[in-house]
C-alpha cells in the first residue's frame, strides 16, 4: 500500500492490511515470516511541508534461527507505532546539516509518498530482540564437537589455555 502525498492532502487514509509470508523482504536469512502480518492504522499529512504521520498496530508471528543453537524458534510481534516521515528533499538535501533531537526521531521518504511495506519491515525488526534465542535458557552448540547442548549433554571438556601464561606455569 502506497501513501501518496497528493492523496493525503485531501484526507487521512485508514488502512487494515494483511501481508502474506514472503511479501515483505526482511534482508536477514535467519528471519522468516511464519504467518500473516496484520497492520491496521491511519496515515495522515502532518503539515504543509509534506510530513506524513503513520499511526497503527502490527500483529503477527516471525520465525527465526536461534543465535545460540541454530534451531528454529518463533516470536509473536504485537507492536503499536506512531511515526513521522519528512520528505528527503527537504532543507537537508545537498549539504550536511546537524540534526536536532526532534529530527533524529523522524524518518525520511523519497519521491511522491511512503510505502507501508517499508514501515512494517522497520517496525517488525525494531520489535524483535537483538539476540534471538529459541528459549531463554538455550545452551547453544558445543564449540568442540558441534553438538546441540539442548538435545544431549556432550562429554567435551573445553580447556583453552592462553599461551601467554606458559611462562608462569613453570614457576
Amino acid at each position: 500500500m502506497f501513501f501518496s502525498v497528493r492523496d493525503l492532502e485531501l484526507r487521512s487514509i485508514p488502512f487494515d492490511v494483511c501481508f502474506a509470508p514472503g511479501e515483505i523482504e526482511f534482508f536477514d536469512r535467519k528471519l522468516r515470516q511464519s504467518e500473516v502480518l496484520r497492520v491496521a492504522g491511519e496515515a495522515a499529512l502532518a503539515n504543509a511541508a509534506g510530513e506524513i504521520r503513520v499511526r497503527g498496530h502490527i500483529r503477527g508471528r516471525m520465525e527465526f534461527d536461534c543465535d545460540r543453537c541454530l534451531e528454529a524458534g518463533c516470536l509473536d510481534v504485537d507492536a503499536a507505532f506512531d511515526l513521522h516521515y519528512a520528505p528527503a528533499e527537504a532543507e537537508w538535501a545537498g549539504h550536511e546539516t546537524a540534526l536536532s533531537a526532534e529530527d533524529s526521531e523522524m524518518g525520511f521518504y523519497e519521491g511522491a509518498g511512503l510505502n507501508l511495506a517499508e514501515v512494517v519491515r522497520e517496525q517488525v525488526l525494531l520489535s524483535l530482540p537483538m539476540q534471538r534465542t529459541c528459549k531463554p535458557d538455550c545452551r547453544g552448540i558445543c564449540p568442540v564437537c558441534w553438538q546441540n547442548r539442548n538435545l544431549s549433554e556432550c562429554q567435551c571438556r573445553q580447556q583453552t589455555i592462553d599461551p601467554r601464561w606458559d611462562a608462569l606455569r613453570s614457576l
